[in-house]
């Protein structure tokens, strides 16, 4: 996996954004997450059309943590099966990558 990533995961409301968001970081599966709010989701889920108004949250880690990551997520989320989707960071400032890797670490 790419050394470093950014991953994607929606949350229903403002207190379940910050809860995952520090929750993420305390841990240091995540160096930053970005909280954006009003995010309007178009999903199919359970044979139906859904619209739901959700808040963004974009993690900054390393490729490494992935799979730690996403399972501390799907403990701590309210959602049967939240986004977690990974990306890869194809490019970075080196003073930043090097704060994921000295806070985040190698697995």
């Amino acid at each position: 996996m790419d050394s470093h990533i950014v991953v994607l995961i929606t949350a229903s409301s403002q207190e379940e954004a910050d809860t995952l968001s520090r929750g993420l970081v305390e841990a240091k599966l995540a160096f930053c997450v970005n909280s954006v709010p009003g995010v309007k989701s178009t999903y199919y889920w359970e044979n139906q059309l859904c619209v739901d108004t959700e808040f963004l949250l974009i993690a900054k880690t390393r490729g490494d943590r992935f799979d730690e990551l996403e399972e501390w997520v799907v403990e701590h989320h309210s959602y049967d099966v939240p986004e977690v989707i990974a990306l890869p960071v194809v490019k970075g400032s080196k003073p930043y990558l090097k704060g994921i890797d000295d806070w985040v670490g190698e697995k």
